[in-house]
């Protein structure tokens, strides 16, 4: 009896590890390879023409000590990820929370998330139009007709509001992955709850949002608040598309356009793979925070 016992164990072993394999071998090749060697040629001085040259911490301590420019990006970066991470998920979820009781939400669905799909390069083209720092921009046309400024706003080359465009930019077309989590969420919640808060004395929405629905979409939120950090801290494309590479003044410079100033324009694989680990921690710290603030 042991035997047959311990023969059906070893195969559930076998089936399970077989399952499971296809995973590991992608998350090590695409996720876990190309970190670990991020941080042995972080420890390097390379070029890509050379062989690497082992300097130890010097990359980060140059890093962190004497380049100004990442402060710059840093803080850029995290002003990125406090406005327009909680702006996208609260608007994305009442979003879906208005679309949810429309007859036509597939069709309200489809069109809310298009922007995410959408190229960033191609989605800048439209937003220059729109703040374009002459005459012929929409917001400065109608700010010269209602007579609120006499001469152009240079909005892309204006470091005072450089920032703020792509933030805005950047919550508009974030707001779909989320909205997609959160319409789902919602349609799949148990209408026997809502229906035994009504008997219990739950009469408002805002009730059944926050003591029904929000608690029943703990998964939800937690993916919906994990992809906005990860989005806010990976801007670039819409940086360069709208702002130039550099930005001007460094107004919009963000750590991902430090990284690849470093990486394809200057070739210092070295000190681009220095950058690289810090945002990789930067950006996994705070996703266990967050995951572990939301499943308490």
């Amino acid at each position: 009896m042991s035997k047959i016992k311990r023969s059906r164990n070893i195969k559930e072993y076998i089936s399970g590890t077989l399952f499971v394999a296809p995973f590991m071998i992608l998350f090590f090749t695409f996720v876990a390879f190309p970190v670990i060697i991020s941080l042995l040629i972080s420890l390097t001085d390379y070029d890509m023409l050379q062989k690497p040259n082992f300097v130890g911490l010097e990359n980060y301590s140059e890093l962190f000590l004497n380049d100004d420019v990442f402060g710059i990006s840093v803080r850029n970066t995290l002003l990125f990820a406090l406005i327009s991470g909680p702006i996208g998920l609260f608007c994305s979820f009442g979003m879906a929370c208005l679309i949810n009781k429309m007859k036509c939400r597939s069709l309200f669905a489809i069109g809310f998330y298009a922007p995410s799909i959408t190229s960033g390069i191609a989605m800048s083209v439209v937003w220059l139009y729109l703040f374009s720092s002459d005459r012929y921009g929409l917001v400065n046309n109608l700010l010269i007709q209602l007579g609120i400024i006499d001469s152009p706003i240079l909005f892309t080359q204006d470091a005072r509001y450089l920032l703020y465009i792509i933030i805005l930019i950047k919550v508009w077309m974030s707001m779909g992955n989320g909205f997609l989590v959160f319409l789902a969420g919602l349609q799949n919640i148990n209408t026997e709850y809502l229906e035994a808060a009504q008997i219990d004395g739950i009469r408002s929405s805002w009730q059944e949002l926050v003591y029904i629905i929000i608690p029943q979409m703990k998964p939800q939120l937690l993916f919906g608040c994990i992809d906005a950090i990860t989005g806010s801290f990976a801007v670039f494309d819409i940086v360069v598309g709208f702002a130039g590479m550099p930005s001007p003044n460094y107004a919009a410079h963000t750590i991902v356009a430090h990284l690849y100033d470093y990486a394809f324009i200057r070739f210092e694989m070295g000190y681009a793979s220095a950058i690289s680990v810090v945002l990789f921690v930067f950006t996994f710290g705070i996703n266990r925070f967050v995951m572990k603030l939301l499943s308490d």
